[in-house]
């Protein structure tokens, strides 16, 4: 199994707009795509100024599914979220391979 994460730091003047895009419309687009099996969104804890942080954590079927998305799907999910949000947010993604859930 792979996990996709995705960290975002987000304007707080914005932070709550943002939050209820990524639940009820980019979040559900993802999932859509079927390439992942859940997603959880996790807000990170710590001092922030001006923003808040949060880790959206995409577990993909295999490689092979996590790779689909990105050659057919990633690009224009993520272009909707910069041109909805741009300017307000920071993000970058990390690839975790699961050794073993318990």
């Amino acid at each position: 199994m792979v996990v996709y994460n995705v960290t975002v730091s987000i304007d707080k003047d914005i932070a709550e707009t943002w939050l209820q895009w990524m639940k009820e419309v980019h979040i559900p687009d993802v999932m859509l795509t079927n390439h992942f099996r859940d997603c959880k969104l996790c807000r990170v804890h710590g001092e922030e100024e001006g923003g808040y942080t949060f880790a959206i954590m995409y577990t993909a079927k295999s490689q092979e599914d996590l790779d689909m998305y990105q050659n057919l799907h990633a690009s224009r999910l993520q272009r909707e979220h910069t041109q909805k949000f741009q300017g307000k947010f920071a993000a970058f993604r990390t690839l975790l391979t699961v050794v073993q859930e318990f």
